[in-house]
């Protein structure tokens, strides 16, 4: 039987659910959703009733954002 190998997630495709993201960005959670109501945060996917998760493309874009316009 031939092994399986199973291809690399593309990081457009890689989800992150909330907990990851917020180790990211290092705000609360009520920020984020203040931030996502206000269009200012990527919009997360909802995966099922009660679980949501964010394209990590998206949130690697948003960092970049907050960055481009400084000179630190």
């Amino acid at each position: 039987m031939p092994a399986k190998t199973e291809s690399p997630v593309s990081p457009q495709k890689r989800m992150e659910r909330m907990p990851s993201v917020l180790a990211r960005v290092q705000l609360s959670e009520s920020e984020v959703r203040r931030r996502i109501k206000a269009g200012t945060f990527p919009k997360p996917v909802k995966l099922g009733p009660r679980a949501i998760a964010f394209n990590s493309a998206q949130i690697d874009a948003w960092l970049d954002s907050l960055t481009s316009g400084s000179d630190a």
